[in-house]
């Protein structure tokens, strides 16, 4: 519910107000405005009655909000936020993010040659899978603790922040110590149990949309975040399942400019999942960086033909160096850089 007040409405009935409004159990955001007061009501608020609001002399407007979300929703927070990855920002209208990676953690060697690659092609963070979910048992399910281990040494040794994904709420120690930026997948987004325990945590959450995930669904599933005390939220397309055969999942670019127009949380990319091939990763990054995303996640692999898993989407060094490189000219188009 927003509530806005009257020009010149004394403090002394602000103070009143916000006070019954908590007293009601409702969590109660003050934006102050040059000439304007506006409350946000996030809570039950089916209990109140706006006539009874409106009949306060310095009560202008009483409106309810029709999305489900409140904490996500950039009616109550008009700026963009801006989430900080150990040191690294992601978010606002000036840099843009780069993450890569490979898709999975094969051994220490392998992710520490990888990860030198990438920095030198211009990432500001590091990927890499220890936990991996796969359609078939019987696929490569990850190395693990191991792996993880493996992921931090390379991120110390390049000074990269690193990215990985948690698959249960028992890892959450693990993660907490040794990962930078926390990765719900797509098959987890509506695991509420694990979104309410990452809510918890004081590590940043990547949170991928779900294979046939509406863009509210994926809201919601942030706003589980953010309910459980953890606001630093990024927003990751890869791509949904639709009828089409010619790309892994169909990429929906116009959730970058629908979720910056209903909340103020980054939207990052992920082209590599998105398409499934190689050859459509840089047109579609591009395309990306061109529709206003935050960032970009991109699959990268020396040996893509040895990979244990995704190597056809993987990108190797030199052709992601030379993606950072169109895409910078892009940004600059766009007023942003990387």
């Amino acid at each position: 519910m927003i509530i806005t007040l009257k020009k010149n409405a004394p403090q002394t009935e602000v103070e009143r107000l916000h006070q019954m409004f908590e007293d009601e159990g409702l969590q109660v955001t003050l934006i102050k405005g040059v000439d304007f007061n506006v409350f946000g009501l996030v809570g039950d608020t089916s209990h109140l009655d706006e006539r009874d609001i409106k009949a306060n002399i310095w009560v202008e407007n009483v409106q309810r909000v029709s999305a489900p979300y409140k904490l996500a929703n950039r009616m109550f927070h008009p700026k963009d936020t801006i989430v900080d990855v150990a040191g690294v920002k992601v978010g606002g209208q000036e840099k843009i993010t780069v993450i890569g990676g490979p898709c999975s953690v094969e051994g220490k060697e392998q992710i520490c040659r990888i990860a030198q690659a990438v920095k030198e092609g211009g990432a500001d963070m590091l990927r890499g899978g220890a936990y991996k979910p796969r359609t078939s048992p019987y696929a490569f399910q990850g190395l693990g603790y191991e792996g993880l281990m493996d992921l931090a040494a390379a991120g110390k040794m390049t000074g990269l922040p690193v990215v990985s994904e948690i698959m249960s709420a028992d890892k959450i120690d693990e993660f907490e110590e040794y990962v930078d930026l926390v990765q719900i997948g797509a098959r987890n987004m509506q695991n509420f149990d694990l979104l309410k325990a990452v809510g918890h945590i004081h590590k940043p959450v990547l949170l991928k949309r779900g294979m046939s995930a509406t863009i509210e669904d994926w809201i919601m599933s942030a706003e589980y975040i953010m309910a459980s005390g953890n606001p630093n939220v990024i927003f990751c397309e890869r791509g949904i399942r639709t009828f089409e055969k010619y790309t892994r999942n169909t990429m929906d670019l116009a959730v970058v400019p629908i979720l910056k127009e209903r909340t103020h949380l980054p939207v990052i990319i992920d082209p590599s999942h998105a398409t499934g091939d190689w050859k459509l990763i840089e047109p579609m990054a591009l395309a990306a960086v061109a529709a206003g995303a935050d960032g970009l996640i991109i699959e990268v692999h020396d040996e893509p033909e040895k990979a244990w898993s995704d190597g056809a989407q993987s990108l190797k060094p030199e052709k992601f160096a030379q993606l950072i490189e169109k895409a910078a000219l892009v940004a600059a188009a766009v007023g942003r850089k990387l």
